[in-house]
């Protein structure tokens, strides 16, 4: 069973940057696409970006478009996610999530490993 954890959360003010990072456990890490997750309170958890094995595609929810950059680095089985010009809508705890298949996809159920998240908060 492959272990996530994430890291790079925090408090930030609206218009900052953030670097969140997902360290993966295991020796196929670049067999699997990954992706980031996020979930407000009282609300579902969402899809935020997604990318494939090698980093070629990658996939963004609209909210998030041009603000946030996915990537991936296979050598050090770590997946990133830079967050630009955040809002206070984006507070959330963010999770990491590798993928079933070796495809970017955006579907959560197509996921089945997952991180323990973590918190960031925006504050306006």
């Amino acid at each position: 069973q492959v272990q996530l954890l994430e890291s790079g959360g925090g408090l930030v003010q609206a218009g900052g940057s953030l670097r969140l990072s997902c360290a993966a456990s295991g020796r196929t890490f670049n067999n699997y696409a990954m992706g980031w997750f996020r979930q407000s309170p009282g609300k579902e958890r969402e899809f935020v970006s997604a990318i494939s094995t090698r980093g070629r595609i990658t996939y963004y929810a609209d909210s998030v478009k041009g603000r946030f950059t996915i990537s991936r680095d296979n050598a050090k089985n770590t997946v990133y996610l830079q967050m630009n010009s955040l809002k206070p809508e984006d507070t959330a705890v963010y999770y990491c999530a590798r993928s079933k298949i070796p495809a970017a996809t955006m579907t959560s159920g197509d996921f089945d490993s997952w991180g323990q998240g973590t918190q960031v908060t925006v504050s306006s």
